[in-house]
């Protein structure tokens, strides 16, 4: 009797969690989850651009964060970009066709520096080119991001099959459901490519550096494919609009109510010259100190570009009610301090390839667990994101991060050779890699879903991609404070990977001995600050969605 008690509730966790959100999909919702997929399957060449750095770039960990403080940078501009969605809201598609082309452009460049290296060092140095590679990328992906989050919000229709308006509590629903559905084509993505990655790199680990940079060479090209899809996503959407119009015409609708049930938003947006006048000094502020010489631009430019952001915020919270405005701003600061704690940088990497021997296939196996669990986790733990506060969830996550953290400290001051020696070699690195990396991967999309579910649901009609854009820019503003962080503790930590000359005699020495010390620094800030964050929020009476 218990069993099957026992099973009955499976299957009523089952389907809530995960058959549920199958029967809410509908064909509308795929345009934009196809554009979100192509960013998703942008992590195809991530192992390839470790490895590339690691061989052939002789760039410190200190450069390559500070290199990644410079490619979040553009993740900002979702402010300006968001709000131009608002306002060419019929002709936002041409964005998502600019986008691809700065996309292919950047992996053009890898083609070219991993087919034709010598040619592409006869124009400028291959860090250079990989400089340019990294930074066209990033602005090429959030101007589709910024698109397809405002796709998402008319993605939910809004009348029935009769043509009557829907209720509200089905369109909230619809909503979430949406919001829950994006990151799942995010991550879905990522398990593709991780899937391919597996497969592409098996083996390499004995393979000639001739045949690795013909799989390398391989991979960028397949990535060409990612425009493509984002493209095809944009081309659908216009498909399925005319066939809304036709149905709508066959109701007996007029041309007039035909439009604004299918082309236009509900309330049409008038510029807001608050948030393009603070956009264009965010954009000047950023090019002028990047391009110059001044010692501390990123600093300037991170400091700069919050004072800015956070004035757009409260010119867009004075659009809320009171109580929505405390509740969003709560929210935005909990979880910027959580996204902004710094992150080991590429010498962890450097080590696990160097001292523990992770090679190509092993680190792909390692994404797709990664990628794999985490998608899991978005349904595991579903109803948990829609049931629980922000605060509580940041709470819950932080303490798994810390306590996740522990294993590879541990195997920094030889965990993996004790626990290999008790165990007859099973529990190595790689079992500890792998168990730790299972454990932690279902915690990632976890922290954002309630935020955007939030604001498609509450945020006004007509400013629903402002809203999306400016609290974006907000909180992937974390991600340079982040790098920003990491590049002073690897300034401070200093990890270096052996770096060889042409000649082949060692120019820079193999040194991992700070590495424990960065580890250890980096587990106690992830542990006290987003605590700090949160208990400070609820002192000044602020709340979390």
């Amino acid at each position: 009797m218990a069993t099957a008690q026992h099973r009955n509730a499976l299957f009523r966790w089952f389907d809530r969690n995960i058959l549920e959100l199958g029967r809410e999909m509908r064909l509308s919702y795929l345009p934009p989850l196809m554009v979100y997929c192509a960013y998703g399957v942008s992590t195809l060449t991530g192992i390839v651009g470790t490895f590339f750095i690691k061989d052939y770039l002789d760039l410190s960990a200190a450069f390559i964060a500070a290199l990644g403080f410079w490619a979040v940078i553009p993740w900002a501009l979702k402010m300006p970009i968001g709000h131009l969605v608002d306002l060419l809201w019929r002709y936002k598609a041409g964005l998502v066709y600019l986008g691809a082309l700065l996309i292919a452009a950047s992996l053009l460049i890898m083609i070219g520096l991993l087919g034709q290296p010598e040619a592409m060092k006869a124009v400028m140095p291959a860090s250079a080119w990989f400089v340019l590679s990294t930074l066209l990328a990033p602005v090429g992906y959030v101007m589709q991001d910024a698109v397809a989050d405002a796709m998402t919000v008319e993605a939910v229709p809004r009348l029935d099959e009769r043509g009557q308006p829907l209720p509200a509590e089905d369109i909230r629903l619809m909503h979430t459901t949406m919001q829950m559905l994006g990151r799942v084509a995010i991550i879905g993505g990522s398990v593709l490519v991780s899937l391919a990655n597996v497969v592409m790199f098996q083996g390499a680990a004995g393979l000639g550096e001739a045949e690795k940079v013909a799989i390398y060479l391989r991979i960028y090209e397949f990535a060409l494919a990612i425009p493509l899809l984002s493209v095809s996503g944009v081309l659908l959407a216009g498909w399925l609009k005319r066939r809304e119009a036709r149905r709508l015409r066959a109701l007996g609708r007029s041309e007039e109510e035909i439009a604004r049930a299918v082309h236009e938003p509900e309330e049409t947006t008038s510029p807001n010259w608050w948030v393009l006048g603070g956009s264009a000094v965010f954009v000047t502020l950023t090019l002028s100190l990047g391009l110059s010489d001044f010692e501390y631009s990123q600093e300037a430019i991170f400091l700069g570009s919050f004072a800015v952001i956070a004035f757009l915020m409260r010119r867009l919270l004075g659009e809320l009610e009171p109580a929505a405005r405390r509740t969003l701003l709560g929210t935005a600061i909990v979880i910027f301090v959580f996204r902004a704690m710094p992150l080991p940088g590429a010498g962890a990497t450097w080590w696990m390839i160097d001292v523990l021997g992770f090679d190509q296939s092993f680190l792909s196996r390692l994404d797709l667990i990664t990628s794999g669990l985490t998608l899991a986790g978005l349904f595991l733990f579903r109803r948990f994101m829609a049931e629980r506060s922000i605060a509580y969830i940041v709470v819950f996550l932080t303490l798994a991060t810390t306590l996740l953290s522990v294993p590879i400290i541990g195997m920094f001051h030889g965990l993996h050779e004790w626990t290999a020696a008790h165990t007859g070699g099973v529990v190595d690195a790689r079992f500890i890699a792998i168990a730790n990396t299972a454990l932690e991967s279902p915690l990632g999309q976890v922290s954002m879903v309630p935020m955007l579910a939030w604001i498609a649901n509450s945020a006004p009609q007509h400013l629903k991609a402002t809203f999306f854009a400016v609290m974006a820019s907000f909180t992937n503003l974390a991600l340079s404070a982040s790098q920003l962080a990491t590049e002073y503790l690897n300034r401070i930590y200093v990890v270096t990977r052996e770096v060889k000359d042409a000649a082949g005699t060692v120019t820079t020495p193999a040194d991992y001995s700070e590495l424990g010390g960065l580890l250890l620094t980096i587990a106690v800030l992830t542990l006290l600050l987003p605590l700090a964050a949160i208990w400070l929020t609820r002192r000044a009476g602020l709340k979390s969605a």
